[in-house]
């Protein structure tokens, strides 16, 4: 009679551990506070529950962060010290004091660059605040990590597949997952300059891009409307001045790019460095990966909304150039026939010269205006009813 074959041995590997994200929670004392000690005890779960591809570890803090009256952007940059300095991925803050953004009373925001989101407790109103507290709470961490969707994906399924999800519902799973990762995973702290940058583009590209989407930066001018007003009566200015029509035609291509690469430097060194939005990264500690990456996503936000205003303005102005200036004129001022090419140089000089001007409108307007500008903060839909 044949032996029977031995049993395989059990796999000696082990199923590799799920990344740590670590998210803090930091209420105002006194009544934040004690909501926060009550939503302690499952917050965990219910974060796990709607997010379980990552090991969540919660912290909580009590600290008030700012002294009111204080604004959002205020708020969000105490929080995005505080995460920094205690090593965090993720942010809450849980705040007594009543906030409005664009003149409108903030309930539950969230700004997925800074990795903090905040809810005004005042806003809750007076019956079933723990409740929807959690709820929200549970909504923003979701929101930080690109997940504000899926809610209104798994209510609304068209499949014809029974038990099967909708493609949008996966697509934005997967993608959630892998920012989760990505966000969980440690830079080796011997990582340093050129080496660390690298590996934060390889390694988080996908939440790069998904941090930079959220910023919106093709918004970005019209957010600031000082640089705007200042951009377009530059513009104005340089298609009716006969000097600048000379100084146009006599430039020449290569000296046009190099001015077009200098006006868009300018306003975004003055937006950048001018409201403080650069961070500099801490020497050591897993801080430094977040701050870097915050870095190059608040840098290609800017370049750009700088970049759709140039291109803006140069439509804007390629059309006034060839309708609002007297070919007559022209020929006149330049000496020789105005051709297509000619109004096109004077045209894209305009541009240059009015986005040096938004530079100078730029540098006008407050930090708290270019930080709301510069950075989206995603409101939760359903609190905001």
């Amino acid at each position: 009679m044949p032996e029977a074959d031995p049993p395989e041995p059990a796999s000696s590997e082990a199923a590799p551990e799920p990344r740590t994200v670590i998210i803090g929670v930091i209420s105002a004392p006194g009544t934040s506070t004690e909501l926060a000690e009550r939503l302690r005890p499952d917050l965990t779960e219910r974060i796990g529950a709607r997010l379980p591809s990552v090991r969540w570890v919660v912290r909580f803090v009590s600290d008030r962060l700012v002294d009111g009256p204080a604004d959002l952007s205020q708020l969000i940059s105490a929080a995005r010290r505080r995460l920094i300095d205690e090593q965090w991925h993720l942010t809450v803050c849980v705040t007594d004091l009543p906030l409005q953004t664009a003149r409108r009373p903030v309930v539950a925001h969230a700004s997925m660059t800074h990795g903090v989101a905040v809810l005004s407790l005042p806003a809750l109103g007076a019956v079933g605040v723990t409740r929807r507290a959690a709820d929200a709470l549970v909504r923003l961490v979701a929101a930080l990590v690109g997940d504000a969707d899926r809610a209104n994906l798994d209510a609304h399924p068209t499949t014809g597949t029974r038990g099967r999800a909708h493609p949008d519902v996966q697509r934005r799973r997967g993608a959630v997952t892998r920012r989760l990762q990505e966000l969980g995973d440690a830079v080796a702290p011997d990582s340093h300059g050129f080496g660390l940058v690298a590996g934060v583009i390889t390694g988080n590209l996908r939440l790069l891009f998904g941090m930079l989407r959220a910023n919106r930066p093709w918004r970005l001018a019209i957010r600031l409307s000082r640089a705007l007003v200042a951009a377009l009566t530059a513009a104005v200015f340089a298609l009716v001045t006969s000097d600048i029509w000379r100084l146009a035609d006599g430039l020449g291509p290569i000296r046009l790019a190099l001015l077009t690469v200098g006006s868009v430097a300018a306003v975004v060194l003055t937006i950048v460095l001018g409201a403080g939005l650069w961070e500099r990264p801490p020497r050591t500690g897993s801080a430094r990966e977040q701050v870097i990456m915050f870095n190059l996503v608040t840098l290609a936000t800017v370049v750009i909304g700088v970049l759709a205003l140039y291109g803006t303005l140069l439509v804007l102005n390629l059309v006034g150039a060839f309708l609002l200036v007297p070919r007559q004129s022209l020929t006149d001022a330049l000496g020789h026939k105005a051709s297509v090419a000619s109004i096109a140089g004077l045209a894209w000089l305009a541009t240059s010269i009015a986005t040096v001007g938004g530079a100078l409108g730029a540098g006008l307007e407050t930090d708290e205006a270019v930080r709301e500008a510069a950075y989206s903060y995603q409101a939760d839909a359903e609190l905001s009813r």
